[in-house]
């Protein structure tokens, strides 16, 4: 499962908006979220594509990374693979 993190998301942001929103950019539907608290100025979600390689995800977060939406500036990054042997 590859996996994007965006940060600095507004608190009140659903997550229906968060899909919407990234499908207008050309994303897939993500299969979860994860919300991160934080400290709570920035909070942010850790979303995951079942079907979607981290290749793919590599290629579309430049399109959303730095997108000032919601009065906020986004941070996007694609989380590193992990081993869950």
């Amino acid at each position: 499962m590859a996996e994007l993190w965006i940060g600095n998301i507004e608190d009140a942001t659903t997550d229906d908006e968060i899909k919407s929103f990234l499908c207008r950019y050309g994303f897939p539907p993500f299969d979860t979220i994860q919300r991160v608290e934080g400290t709570g100025e920035r909070p942010a979600v850790v979303l995951g594509f079942n079907d979607v390689g981290a290749h793919v995800l590599h290629a579309l977060q430049p399109r959303v990374h730095n997108m000032f939406w919601k009065n906020r500036t986004l941070v996007a990054q694609v989380v590193p693979e992990r081993d869950e042997s």
